[in-house]
């Protein structure tokens, strides 16, 4: 499956303060569930493999360093078209796998396009005076359009978390609808900060708002915050896509990010969306995780499930 076939893109709606104020998140109950996910599902063996493999396929493989180098992003983007070894990926009978996206920072983004041509493999760019979004609007505004013209396909945008904190949700909707328009045809992830915002019913609040000013996706975390994605947090925000998708019958894809570095803790997540949200989630178009050491675990649990041995991390360059 490519990249969007099939689904419509989010065409956003009016803000519908009643449906907002109405959401609520039972945190006790939600991080009683949570806790019982790690353990409520095992896959193994061969059955493992294609779940890993499948992790693969949703990752935006991500380099976002003040250090960043042309060099870097280059690695990084041949890593995204060949992400395990080839002798690995021939024993596991698996061809094509690629990951879902390559993300970087603006100043990166004409080097990713180049390096990725002809791969079939999305660039995504965070914007919007990423990760604090503090900067002037009309320059997260300008940033957008810049990313978009340098060949981004996909921006992940930073709302203001001083909307949510104070319940202006009428600023954060006209927010997020401005930067939605100045995506164009480029997807849009909003990224809530989940870790800031103070309690799940805002984070379900939040999610909500985004979805009906035109997110595509709405993310976890910058991956810079003291806390990033976790279960509870992930469980609020895919009850808010459900809801969403209920009540319109528009999907909207969800990106966890920051923290996810364990293959263990990949397998959870994906089994938390089936259960939640359906197989349909389970493609690039609708889930993405947001991580850059995740893929180095991955490869070598893969390594492992074929030789019988756990190799070195250093053997798995830029996971």
């Amino acid at each position: 499956m490519t990249q969007h076939d099939h689904l419509p893109r989010n065409p956003g709606m009016a803000l519908d303060m009643d449906w907002v104020m109405r959401a609520q998140a039972n945190t006790s109950a939600i991080e009683r569930r949570a806790s019982t996910l790690p353990g409520r599902r095992s896959v193994k063996k061969d059955h493992q493999a294609a779940w890993l493999c499948k992790a693969i396929s949703l990752i935006d493989l991500t380099t976002l360093s003040g250090d960043d180098s042309a060099g870097r992003v280059r690695r990084l983007c041949a890593k995204a078209r060949q992400p395990v070894a080839p002798d690995i990926l021939d024993a596991l009978g698996m061809t094509g796998l690629t990951t879902g996206a390559v993300c970087v920072y603006h100043d990166m983004v004409a080097t990713a396009v180049d390096a990725l041509e002809g791969s079939g493999i999305p660039v995504a760019a965070v914007s919007t005076g990423f990760p604090a979004g503090l900067s002037p609007f009309h320059l997260r505004i300008a940033e957008i359009g810049e990313s978009v013209a340098a060949g981004a396909e996909e921006i992940d945008i930073v709302i203001s978390r001083r909307h949510v904190l104070t319940g202006n949700w009428k600023a954060l909707y006209d927010e997020m609808a401005e930067m939605r328009a100045a995506c164009g045809d480029a997807h849009v992830k909003a990224i809530l900060a989940t870790g800031e915002l103070g309690t799940l019913r805002n984070v379900a609040r939040a999610s909500l708002v985004c979805m009906m000013a035109g997110a595509d996706f709405i993310k976890t975390s910058t991956g810079k915050e003291s806390v990033n994605a976790t279960l509870p947090v992930t469980l609020t925000m895919i009850r808010a896509i459900r809801d969403f998708h209920d009540r319109t019958g528009i999907h909207i894809g969800y990106k966890p990010a920051g923290g996810i570095s364990k293959a263990k803790d990949a397998l959870v997540y994906l089994s938390m969306i089936k259960d939640e949200l359906g197989d349909r989630w389970l493609q690039p178009d609708l889930f993405r995780f947001g991580a850059s050491s995740l893929l180095g675990d991955i490869e070598r649990q893969l390594e492992h499930h074929v030789t019988g041995s756990y190799s070195a991390g250093w053997r798995h360059a830029i996971g």
